[in-house]
Parts: C-alpha cells; structure tokens; sequence
C-alpha cells in the first residue's frame, strides 16, 4: 500500500505546497452486483404523477402548436391578401387601359375618316329603316309587312 500512495504521490505535480498531513488516498474497487431476481414494485402515486405530468406536457404542446399554426396561417392570409391587391391594382390598371382604348375606337371622327377612305358614303333620306321600338316591346303579334327596300351599289 505504500508503494501505491507513493505512486499516487509522484503523479502530482511538484507546483503544489506540500504538507504535513497527505491523507488517504482514495481506491476504488469494482464489484459485480447481480439485480437480475430483483422484482420492481409499482408506486400507484409515481404513476398518477406521470400521468398527470403527460396529461399537462401534451395540452401544453397543443397550446403552443394551435398558436404556432395560428401564427403561420395569418402570414399566409397576409400574403394572399398582398397578392390579391397587387392583382387587384394591375387589372384596375388594365381596365383603364382598356376604357381608353374602348373610347377612341369610338371616335365618330375617326370611324367617319375610316369610312371614307374604304369608300363608305353618308346615308340618302330614305336608306335608313329604323324599327319602331314600342312594336317591338309589346306583346301582340306583329304581322309582317313588306316594304320595298332599294339597294344602291358602293361606289
């Protein structure tokens, strides 16, 4: 045994002060403990503890998920709803664009000036037939009449 506390001794560095007293030192000795025919025995409070520890644990992961869940689907919503209003602005846009187009095409000036140059003339009294609206509003039977209709060629 000295031969070992001897050994420990000279594992230490010189740094440290020595002193009078050294002590014991410390051995460990392993020991082979065989629990195989040991039989656990069940704590009815243990298991009502965990139980109720498992109960709290889950409802406290299903509270942070809805919230988690809540959370994403609002920045999603978000998203569409940016989405929609930028297509929303891009469509008011091309309407616009479109209701302008849609009244210069209607320019009677610019329908007159097309007109004339494929060869269309201005009407003569008598061309036009225009049909009576209250005839065609009402409900009795309209009986049909033939009108003798001239056909002038283009020119």
């Amino acid at each position: 045994m000295a031969a070992s506390a001897a050994a420990i001794r000279g594992m230490v560095p010189a740094a440290r002060p020595k002193t009078l007293w050294t002590g014991t030192p410390e051995i460990y000795f392993t020991k082979a403990i065989d629990n195989s025919r040991l039989v656990k025995m069940e704590d009815p409070r243990r298991n009502r503890e965990m139980k109720q520890f498992c109960t709290a644990l889950v409802c406290l992961f299903l509270l942070v998920f809805t919230y988690a869940w809540q959370h994403f689907k609002a920045i999603e919503y978000g998203y569409q709803i940016e989405s929609a209003k930028r297509e929303i602005s891009g469509l008011s846009e091309m309407n616009r664009a479109l209701r302008l187009e849609h009244a210069s095409l209607r320019d009677p000036e610019r329908i007159d000036v097309i007109a004339r140059r494929i060869g269309l003339v201005p009407p003569e009294p008598g061309q036009v037939i225009r049909i009576d609206s209250a005839t065609a509003d009402s409900s009795e039977p309209v009986v049909a009449s033939a009108a003798p209709v001239r056909v002038m060629a283009g020119q």
